[in-house]
């Protein structure tokens, strides 16, 4: 008996607990496939388009939370540069920068082997980290894009952090 015999497909597909999630917290949304739904969701900085894709083959529901800031070519290493520093402070999840759209993202994964179900509170979960993720360092990615600032500069000004109370 192999590994595969014992493992089994989820009975419900997680893309389905999305969209009851979308739905519950009335956020735009749109399936494009049996197995993706995009969602638009607004933050403080910006609307964020989120899609959850489920990839069978990997039994892993993927999210992939971009926002309208493309990279130019000529700030592309600066970005990387913050890409990279950034990474380093998190603890799950990821930001890219798509190298065809110049597209920065943050990207994660759940994995849901042997047919494991998702449920609620772990999409919700996975969607606020990436959300999280994306309000923490949109200024820093701003900073370096459109001021000029170098990845450590960016990041000293939106970790600043405040002491005590006025």
């Amino acid at each position: 008996m192999s590994l595969m015999d014992l493992t089994q497909q989820p009975l419900a597909n997680p893309v389905d607990v999305v969209e009851r999630l979308a739905s519950h917290h009335d956020w735009s949304f749109a399936r494009s496939s049996q197995d993706e739904v995009t969602l638009v969701i607004a933050g403080d900085w910006c609307d964020y388009q989120v899609s959850f894709t489920w990839m069978s083959d990997i039994e892993a529901l993927h999210l992939a939370c971009a926002f309208e800031m493309k990279v130019p070519e000529r700030r592309r290493a600066d970005v990387l540069d913050l890409v990279t520093r950034i990474n380093e402070q998190l603890w799950i999840g990821h930001f890219d920068v798509w190298s065809g759209e110049g597209l920065v993202m943050f990207r994660h994964a759940l994995v849901l082997t042997g047919g494991v179900e998702a449920s609620g509170a772990q999409c919700e979960s996975l969607l606020g980290n990436a959300l999280d993720a994306c309000e923490r360092y949109y200024q820093a990615f701003q900073f370096v894009l459109w001021a000029g600032k170098s990845a450590g500069e960016a990041l000293d000004a939106v970790l600043f952090e405040t002491a005590g109370r006025a």
